[in-house]
């Protein structure tokens, strides 16, 4: 029997197409869940997420999640504020699976430039995410500092940006403009806050956008209409009243 979609399934389907939907966040049973449904084309994560998820070993969580998925990327983060040791950290990071990037932050806690050392790892082939990346000078700079071999991926914190007042859009137009120097990296949005990033993010050419399962769990809302909505939003209203047991 033929299969037909409805409408909200091939909206999404057409916007996976369009931009790269990775998860954001710590949790194996999602990311598992996530990753069987076909939902998302890869996984982030960092230590504030794993931190908040009560992640206590770093090392047996990220195994654990590289078993569980084997192929597609999933991007683990250096937590060192040295950059010798940002380097150890990262080289052994880059070891744990072929689909694994190793998440640089653009600079230390003292505001040191790690593109050095990115340059350096690059060189060694490690495929890296360079993270919490807010300017275009810093963007002009990573793209500099990576091989132009080896994957990559730039993380520009478009939602920070935007809880400065500023619009991200025309940051991450040029943004991709900058990297296409580099033909294997890609110009990731960063910091989502609500489902409209994500087709902010598509508009502005971005490659990949990262996500947590409760902006994921919105996209059944695309394309619904909004008297419906107005609706059931009422409906939501009323309901909750009733069920409290509100009297006036």
């Amino acid at each position: 029997m033929l299969q037909v979609l409805d409408a909200t399934q091939v909206l999404n389907n057409t916007l996976a197409t369009q931009i790269k939907l990775f998860a954001d966040g710590a949790s194996l049973d999602d990311f598992t869940r996530l990753n069987a449904d076909g939902q998302v084309a890869g996984f982030t994560t960092n230590p504030t997420l794993m931190r908040r998820a009560g992640v206590t070993d770093y090392e047996a969580f990220a195994k654990a999640l590289v078993e569980r998925i084997p192929d597609a990327p999933i991007s683990f983060e250096v937590f060192s504020d040295e950059f010798e040791d940002m380097k150890r950290q990262a080289r052994k990071i880059a070891t744990w699976g072929k689909n694994v990037y190793v998440k640089i932050p653009i600079t230390n806690t003292k505001g040191e430039s790690s593109l050095p050392m990115v340059r350096e790892l690059a060189a060694e082939g490690v495929k890296l995410n360079v993270t919490a990346i807010m300017t275009l000078e810093q963007v002009a700079a990573t793209v500099e500092a990576l091989d132009v071999d080896v994957p990559a991926v730039i993380s520009v914190f478009a939602g920070r940006i935007a809880d400065t007042g500023l619009d991200p859009m025309p940051v991450m137009r040029a943004a991709v403009a900058l990297a296409a120097r580099k033909p294997k990296a890609e110009v990731l949005w960063a910091s989502v806050r609500e489902v409209l990033n994500i087709y902010q993010a598509r508009d502005c050419g971005c490659h990949i956008i990262t996500t947590p399962t409760d902006i994921l769990k919105k996209l059944s809302m695309a394309g619904k209409d909004l008297d419906d909505l107005s609706q059931e939003t009422v409906a939501m209203f009323y309901n909750d009243a009733l069920a409290v047991g509100y009297t006036l």
